[in-house]
């Protein structure tokens, strides 16, 4: 009996490209996209693919509402509305994409911080969505820089960014868990906002932060009275 090539207790069931052997069913429906790098054309992929993002996105929501809570305690609103920003980013770049891993995240995370600090430190060429996402933060700065935290202060958030992708990606070398969570988080409970970005990122169109994840404030309500430029009948 061949044994599953991830938990190595059940028989396995089904070809498994990523793991290059047979892997059971359980296995392959709770660590597909989070734990194991499946290839774009694996065809148990779509099967469970919606049903993985939403459970990771239920995860995601919980501990990110903490993880708000923390950067609002360091920062203020500046510090939420930075990493929110990440993830508008974020999300907006690797909608779409199967092939995206937590690791490209922490990497672009920490050049971000290196390109801010004072401290010049020699590197090499950064990676596409480590470009990508320095680029839209200084385009958003430029434009509202008191909406966000400046260089100096986005030091000590990019670095506690960077730990709480790592921790809840466990630290996994190839793991898409916090991509997973977070598509599927905001898939969930921002349908509207990660529809538009889809229509975006299709269209071509370079992507324009300022999208937020928080829910907006409620309208004021309208009082009719003697300054009211409304016709009256």
């Amino acid at each position: 009996m061949s044994s599953c090539s991830y938990c190595h207790h059940r028989k396995g069931k089904r070809p498994c490209p990523a793991l290059g052997g047979l892997i059971c069913s359980p296995c392959c429906g709770e660590h597909r996209l989070s734990r194991i790098s499946c290839p774009t054309d694996c065809t148990y992929l779509d099967s469970g693919s919606d049903y993985q993002q939403k459970r990771l996105g239920a995860q995601f929501a919980s501990v990110r509402r903490d993880f708000y809570q923390e950067l609002d305690q360091l920062g203020g609103h500046k510090a939420v509305a930075l990493f929110n920003l990440i993830e508008v980013i974020t999300f907006g770049y690797f909608e779409g994409r199967r092939d995206g891993q937590d690791l490209e995240v922490v990497t672009a995370l920490q050049t971000l911080r290196r390109t801010l600090s004072p401290l010049h430190v020699p590197a090499g060429p950064a990676p596409v969505f480590a470009e990508h996402l320095k680029n839209e933060y200084e385009s958003f700065r430029k434009q509202h820089p008191e909406q966000i935290a400046g260089a100096s202060d986005a030091l000590a958030i990019l670095e506690r960014a960077a730990q709480f992708v790592s921790t809840f990606s466990e630290n996994g070398f190839q793991s898409s868990r916090f991509l997973g969570g977070l598509l599927g988080y905001v898939r969930t409970e921002h349908p509207e906002i990660a529809a538009h970005l889809k229509k975006k990122r299709e269209a071509g169109h370079i992507l324009v932060p300022g999208q937020s994840f928080l829910p907006p404030p409620a309208a004021e309500a309208h009082t009719h009275g003697p300054d009211c430029r409304h016709h009256h009948s």
